[in-house]
């Protein structure tokens, strides 16, 4: 298996140069983070990778999977292919239209209407199969196989994390000596592209899960990939049931932590976000976040708790979600 390198980052950023819109940072009051430590001196940065072209980081490595076969001239003419209604299918459709290809797009006949009338706004061809989401991959393999589409990933690709891993990249150039980064975690792509680069920079990386959904965590504690059982707020985008290799592969280096939130942090650390900054992010986003924010960050593996001192970026990676909960709270609450 192709082992992830600084070299693809590097690669990956020259590639998708000017294709991808450059990481807003945003220097956040450290008073605004409420966990249980006493206040203690440090510098807090937000990434806001929500505000990427389809509201994620994901068009990212998008970007550079589609751009790097281009150049390879191995796109093919039937386009390309995925099988996901989230962030990854809409990254697909989307670089796929900057790029002049098709994008088929397979999802279960149970996909909310929103997500198909998305995927059609960026010119998807959405083949709606079965009601799960293993069918729709199954179909989607089969169509691939059938014309020859080049089949893309939601995260276990190396051309897909490289493509990630030029948000840190971004991000070191603006904070130079940045001492830690802070970044969710479902199958490791975003991950594993982050640590890769941060490694090479000498940045911490805190690769951040819920506790029940915590494929990397579960590998790391195991030795290797594992099966997990998905069932968190945040499953929606971190829902993914085992890591991929180059995740744990990068999680067993140098300068890497991994920590689990409890849901009721996650939804804590994302209304805590609207209502001290006015950012709607989804679960995934938040989930970082309250690594920083939720009570416990002084037991090992429970969360993130900065030294006097230390340089932090926490990584706010998308904002597909409805933000009413947020907005239209109780009363009281």
């Amino acid at each position: 298996m192709h082992q992830l390198t600084y070299g693809d980052i590097k690669a990956a950023t020259g590639r998708i140069a000017g294709r991808v819109r450059p990481v807003t940072l945003s220097r956040l009051d450290p008073g605004a983070i409420r966990g249980d430590r006493p206040e203690e001196p440090c510098e807090m940065w937000l990434a806001l990778e929500f505000m990427q072209h389809t509201g994620s980081f994901k068009a990212r490595g998008a970007q550079n999977f589609v751009q790097a076969h281009r150049d390879a001239g191995t796109l093919p003419d039937s386009g390309v292919t995925i099988a996901s209604g989230g962030n990854a299918g809409l990254a697909c459709a989307w670089a796929a239209r900057q790029q002049g290809v098709r994008a088929t797009v397979f999802l279960p006949g149970t996909a909310p209407a929103v997500k198909v009338d998305r995927l059609r706004g960026y010119g998807a061809d959405v083949r709606l199969v079965g009601s799960e989401y293993a069918e729709a991959l199954a179909a989607c393999e089969d169509f691939a196989a059938a014309t020859g589409a080049l089949a893309s990933h939601a995260y276990d690709h190396p051309l897909i994390a490289a493509g990630a891993g030029t948000l840190l990249e971004e991000i070191h150039r603006r904070i130079p000596d940045l001492d830690t980064v802070v970044v969710a975690v479902g199958g490791g792509g975003l991950f594993a592209g982050v640590a890769t680069a941060a490694r090479h920079h000498g940045i911490r990386t805190v690769a951040v899960e819920p506790e029940n959904c915590r494929a990397l965590d579960a590998a790391l504690k195991a030795g290797h990939l594992v099966d997990v059982t998905v069932d968190s707020v945040a499953s929606d985008s971190l829902g993914a049931r085992r890591a991929s290799a180059m995740a744990l592969h990068a999680a067993r280096q140098d300068g890497v932590r991994s920590v689990l939130v409890p849901d009721t942090g996650i939804v804590r650390a994302r209304q805590a976000l609207w209502d001290d900054q006015r950012i709607a992010v989804e679960h995934a986003a938040a989930t970082a976040f309250a690594a920083l924010t939720s009570p416990g960050q002084h037991i090992p593996g429970r969360g993130y708790r900065p030294e006097a001192g230390e340089k932090v970026c926490v990584v706010l990676c998308g904002a597909n979600t409805d933000p009413t909960d947020l907005v239209n709270r109780p009363a009281g609450h």
